[in-house]
């Protein structure tokens, strides 16, 4: 029953990804620098969301001599947290939209955290390989 409870909200959540006039329907209309705002913001996460698949396949594509696993690993956790990023960004867009016609506090999200240590971690683990020479 609360995962089925679990699965209609999130379904609920990604209808509205691509009704975004449903929303419109909910509350007041904030102000529109409010709404511009979260747009740009969105607009933020979706260039990380890019620049992370750009550097899945410049791994991919300028790493040849790096070991393959370690090469596919990190190509597609670059690949991968570049999709988060943009499935992230329409969510974290339609969430913050919907509190704003609500008057509610703006959601809070783990996720840039996440991104942030991930992209850190993956970069220190390149340098390293890179100053050992394990990559040609």
């Amino acid at each position: 029953m609360i995962l089925t409870d679990g699965l209609r909200s999130a379904v609920a959540a990604v209808r509205l990804w691509f009704s975004p006039a449903r929303i419109r329907e909910e509350g007041a209309t904030p102000d529109y620098r409010f709404s511009l705002a979260n747009e740009r913001t969105f607009l933020a996460w979706l260039r990380t969301g890019l620049a992370l698949v750009g550097g899945g396949f410049a791994v991919d594509q300028f790493l040849p001599r790096l070991h393959p696993g370690v090469r596919l690993a990190f190509t597609l956790v670059l690949l991968v947290g570049g999709a988060l990023c943009a499935l992230r960004a329409v969510n974290h867009w339609v969430r913050c939209e919907r509190a704003m016609r609500r008057g509610e506090d703006l959601p809070v999200s783990r996720f840039p955290t996440a991104l942030a240590l991930a992209v850190g971690v993956l970069a220190v683990a390149v340098v390293v390989l890179v100053l050992l020479g394990w990559t040609g």
